[in-house]
């Protein structure tokens, strides 16, 4: 599964820098509302250790990382939802994404044009223009409740509607898994996994001044606490940052849409997979190739810390730490999985 995170928030607060550190890209990130207009993308492997430990045991030839999209959307701003700022044109872009980094403000900087002092405020401001957008796509939708897909969904899309009119994040709402799918396919905005970057101050008595707020939004959000103010004559610590941010944010982006690894090891590659939890073998057959899925006949697992206490299979099958399953065992995040299919 390519994971994509948009990086959304006000103008200036800090997206285009969390984007050129976490990809190591070089956009423009000047102190002007829409500096950026088209979004940047750029594709970055997932930080891994067991993944590179594994293909060094098997002495495989090749290593394939998982990889993650980053999407930089130019800055929202109040009215966005009507069209402000080129609004419904970045609104969409946020569309595109599976789960959205929101990056808030949290140091006080005079040389920077922004357009709120408060983490909290800002927070409100593109969650209202998110919800407005979902609003007028659901009713949008509901011309076309004649429609048989849409007609026994109405229901919900009730529900959700009144959700969002109470000025209420959608993913805060308890659905099954069906009607979670049912409305991503929509492209509802506020049905996608939030997580808030506070971009701190490397000043602490500064940073404890929004400690307050920080502290307010952990109680509600997955967040994230970093600094993006690095000054340029520090360039072993930009790079120390750009690796521990990116691993942290990346872990986080996993959390958030309740995300997993399994691999496949051998002599001609080692490969990280990533996969919902609670994916069946079968699935997770899929995913490697369909063919894999339609002839399976069992799969041959061998979780990672067996692997790297025994080192290779032969140890790991005396000390009898393989095991035989079937089309309906569920994955385990550190699986090494060798599937066994015929077609």
């Amino acid at each position: 599964m390519g994971l994509k995170c948009g990086i959304i928030g006000l103008p200036n607060v800090g997206k285009s820098t969390l984007f050129n550190i976490l990809t190591n890209s070089n956009v423009d990130a000047l102190n002007y509302p829409f500096c950026t207009i088209k979004p940047n993308t750029s594709i970055v492997t997932v930080p891994d250790d067991r993944l590179f430990y594994l293909a060094k045991l098997a002495k495989s030839k090749k290593i394939i990382q998982s990889i993650v999209t980053f999407v930089d959307i130019a800055g929202l701003i109040k009215g966005a939802s009507k069209g402000e700022g080129l609004g419904n044109q970045f609104l969409y872009n946020i569309s595109e994404v599976d789960a959205i980094i929101h990056v808030v403000r949290c140091f006080n900087d005079k040389n920077i044009i922004n357009l709120s002092f408060d983490p909290i405020e800002d927070i409100n401001i593109i969650n209202n223009e998110i919800i407005q957008f979902d609003i007028n796509l659901i009713n949008k939708l509901k011309n076309n409740i004649l429609n048989k897909n849409f007609y026994k969904w109405k229901y919900l899309l009730k529900i959700c509607l009144d959700y969002l009119k109470k000025g209420k994040l959608l993913n805060f709402l308890s659905l099954n898994l069906k009607e979670k799918k049912f409305l991503q396919n929509l492209k509802l905005l506020t049905i996608k996994p939030m997580m808030i970057i506070a971009n701190l101050s490397r000043n602490k008595i500064e940073n404890n001044f929004f400690l307050e707020k920080i502290n307010i939004l952990i109680k509600k959000y997955l967040v994230c606490k970093i600094c993006l103010k690095i000054p340029q004559k520090e360039k072993k610590l930009i790079f120390l940052k750009k690796n521990i941010n990116l691993k942290k944010i990346i872990i986080l982006s996993f959390k958030l849409l309740n995300l997993h690894t399994f691999y496949t090891v051998g002599i001609k590659e080692t490969k990280s997979w990533s996969i919902l939890k609670g994916t069946t073998a079968l699935d997770a057959a899929k995913k490697i190739h369909s063919d894999i899925q339609k002839g399976f006949i069992r799969a041959k697992v061998i979780h990672f810390k067996d692997y790297a206490l025994y080192k290779n299979e032969t140890q790991i099958k005396l000390a009898g730490k393989i095991r035989i399953e079937g089309k309906k065992y569920v994955i385990l995040d550190g699986d090494i999985i060798h599937f066994l299919f015929k077609v």
